[in-house]
């Protein structure tokens, strides 16, 4: 072991291992006694896990411990799946994966078809997106952008694991609708915006602005719970 407090050590192991979301070192930092070195610690930690049935990982701002991929298979769980997500929803998605922070207008636009409020809802209630800010243009449109919990659910460390251009077309994900071919090309992505551009919007409101559309069958029906 290298030269860290063993007591703080086995207090952080702890803590992550009751956590169900990833802990932001912010958090931590809180958590932990006043003295402890957290990032040596997580480093040790994350050492001492490397080769065992669980790793430590880097989530987005937080740290986690999750089950090592190369036993995902040896794991799985044959169950019935009775929902998925819709086509819009999947599309929806990357755009705002990929394009972040993005408006509901800019969406349709990259898409080239309306969008439906079920879709941001669904993704929404899933966990995978949040509000971002509203854009100080007019109108003040709410921006979109993904949460730590999409970077968990699709096991990525940050948002600079999203594949490529080339991988995309590799795996046969890249189609011939013009918009849909921009999803990988980080070239084409739409620039973040500055921060001192957007207002913060709280949640209630963007719920209000954008309430669940009961009609919107296709969509509310179609997120398999994982």
């Amino acid at each position: 072991m290298s030269n860290v407090d063993g007591h703080h050590l086995k207090l952080l192991e702890a803590f992550l291992f009751a956590s169900a979301e990833p802990v932001p070192l912010k958090v931590l930092e809180e958590r932990l006694p006043d003295g402890a070195e957290i990032e040596a610690l997580l480093e040790e930690l994350k050492n001492q896990y490397e080769d065992r049935g669980v790793n430590l990982v880097h989530i987005g701002k937080g740290w986690a411990f999750r089950t090592d991929p190369d036993l995902a298979q040896a794991l799985l769980v044959d169950r019935t799946i009775t929902r998925k997500l819709s086509r819009a929803a999947v599309e929806t998605l990357s755009i705002i994966a990929y394009h972040q922070p993005v408006t509901r207008a800019e969406i349709e636009e990259i898409r080239g078809v309306g969008l439906s409020k079920g879709t941001m809802d669904v993704l929404f209630e899933a966990g995978w997106i949040r509000p971002r800010g509203r854009r100080r243009t007019p109108g003040k449109p709410v921006t979109w952008g993904t949460t730590e919990g999409f970077l968990d659910h699709f096991a990525m460390e940050s948002l600079e694991d999203l594949p490529g251009m080339e991988e995309l077309k590799a795996a046969g994900l890249i189609d011939k609708r013009p918009a849909i071919q921009t999803l990988g090309t980080r070239a084409d992505m739409a620039p973040a915006a500055d921060p001192d551009e957007l207002e913060e919007v709280p949640e209630q409101e963007v719920m209000n602005e954008d309430p669940l559309d009961p009609d919107d069958g296709e969509d509310l029906a179609s997120l398999e719970a994982e």
